[in-house]
């Protein structure tokens, strides 16, 4: 894929980029001139998306960072900042095994469950975001990027605490967004929808359409007629969204969440 240039000269920190998402958006933001550095728990998983972006003539880096983890996160990033003078972007696609977190009504969720994803989601993007933030506001520029689903803000059953820390992401990202726009920093969420390529959603619509006694398809093809365009959303449309989003094109877009649902 030809290279846009929307991100020429731009340095950009993507967590979780072994995953499906952070993955995407790594290329994307690689193809359209970025410099890249990959984090993931999983270090094989960044060292092949970077192999694979390097061989198509981007430039990409790959390290194991533990987004829970605020020493790592902040020498990380100090080493990307020693290297390259600035951070321009930061995006946190982390995830988390969904088994035993989705797909169990409320009232028989057991605490821990329901408060794991709250905690882990919480903790990991306000570290990632203070960290980027911190040295966004001393260049006088920069975009925080997060990601979350539409069923955080309407409601859905069987999330458990998925929907809380969906809206907790956005919440926090306003916040930021109100915080460092004086300095130049932008912090914006792109909320999409269930993407049929993850292995998440796999995992989620199963335990979902399991315990409604749905099958699979028919769970998916429920999801598929709530919206307005009768689909999902692909990682495709997913990856360009976030481009166009930490590039100057959408640079008086901050502080909200951007529909990328269909």
């Amino acid at each position: 894929m030809e290279s846009t240039n929307m991100l020429k000269d731009k340095t950009a920190i993507i967590y979780g980029a072994g995953g499906a998402i952070g993955s995407a958006v790594a290329k994307a933001f690689a193809t359209a001139g970025a410099s890249v550095f990959l984090t993931d728990l999983h270090l094989e998983r960044v060292e092949t998306v970077a192999k694979e972006i390097v061989d198509a003539g981007g430039k990409a880096e790959a390290a194991m960072v533990d987004v829970l983890n605020a020493k790592i996160v902040q020498e990380h990033l100090d080493s990307v900042a020693a290297k390259t003078g600035k951070i321009n972007i930061s995006f946190n696609a982390m995830s988390l095994p969904q088994t035993g977190i989705q797909g169990t009504p409320l009232t028989k969720l057991s605490l821990d469950n329901f408060t794991k994803p709250i905690h882990a989601y919480m903790t990991g993007h306000f570290l990632t975001m203070a960290a980027a933030g911190r040295q966004m506001a001393q260049q006088g520029s920069g975009v925080l990027l997060t990601i979350t689903a539409s069923p955080g803000e309407t409601g859905a059953p069987l999330l458990g605490g998925m929907g809380p820390s969906w809206m907790g992401i956005e919440s926090l990202t306003r916040d930021f967004a109100l915080e460092l726009g004086s300095q130049g920093v932008r912090a914006v969420t792109m909320r999409s929808s269930g993407l049929p390529e993850t292995e998440t959603l796999k995992t989620v619509v199963s335990q979902h359409a399991q315990t409604l006694g749905m099958t699979y398809e028919a769970y998916l093809e429920m999801m598929r007629q709530r919206t307005f365009l009768h689909r999902l959303p692909n990682l495709e449309e997913t990856a360009k969204g976030a481009v166009f989003l930490v590039s100057d094109m959408a640079s008086a877009v901050t502080g909200t969440a951007v529909n990328f649902t269909c």
